[in-house]
C-alpha cells in the first residue's frame, strides 16, 4: 500500500469505530449495491449507457443517474432496465444483521 492509501485506510477504521459514522456508513450499502448491480448487467449486456437509455426509451443521462445511486428508482425503472439489458429484475428480504450477529 501506498503511504496515501495507509493512511485513508487508517482514517477508515477510526471512523468506524464511531457508532453514529458506521451507521450512516452501512445505510449507504444497499445504495452502492443497488448502482454496483445495474453497472454490472449493462456490462454483462456488453451495452454503453446510450444504448440500455434508447432500449428503456430515455436518456443516458437518466441510465448514468440510475448508475450513481444517487436516486432511488422504481419498481417499474428496474424492471425496464432490466429488459433493457436482456436480465430479470428479482428482489428479495433478507434478515436484518444486527450487533450479536443475528
Amino acid at each position: 500500500m501506498t503511504g496515501k492509501t495507509n493512511t485513508v485506510v487508517a482514517w477508515a477504521k477510526e471512523k468506524m469505530k464511531s457508532p453514529s459514522f458506521k451507521a450512516a456508513y452501512d445505510a449507504l450499502e444497499d445504495e452502492f449495491a443497488l448502482a454496483t448491480a445495474l453497472i454490472q448487467a449493462r456490462a454483462a449486456a456488453d451495452m454503453t449507457q446510450e444504448q440500455v437509455a434508447r432500449a428503456m426509451g430515455t436518456t443516458q443521462a437518466v441510465v448514468a443517474r440510475l448508475e450513481s445511486g444517487r436516486i432511488r428508482p422504481s419498481t417499474r425503472t428496474l424492471d425496464r432496465f432490466a429488459r433493457a439489458t436482456g436480465t430479470r429484475l428479482r428482489i428479495s428480504f433478507e434478515p436484518e444483521q444486527t450487533a450479536r450477529g443475528k
